[in-house]
């Protein structure tokens, strides 16, 4: 097991297509201004509904990155 520190922010990712999309584009959006970003956990799940079906996606997940040494 390695001694790094990590970091954990709170971030939430949105998407019409699925609730993977949004994790996707959550992360996919914070690696570009973070650096080592190394897990991630999904802390709650909800959604829009429009005419009895789900139109919207919003994912809140917790990141983890180390820490610069």
């Amino acid at each position: 097991m390695s001694n790094h520190v990590y970091k954990i922010v709170d971030i939430v990712g949105s998407s019409s297509k699925s609730i993977e999309d949004a994790i996707e584009r959550a992360i996919g959006r914070s690696s570009e201004s973070l650096e080592h970003i190394d897990w991630f956990e999904v802390a709650e799940i909800r959604g829009h509904i429009t005419d009895g079906k789900v139109s919207h996606y919003q994912v809140a997940i917790k990141l983890g990155f180390r820490l610069n040494e």
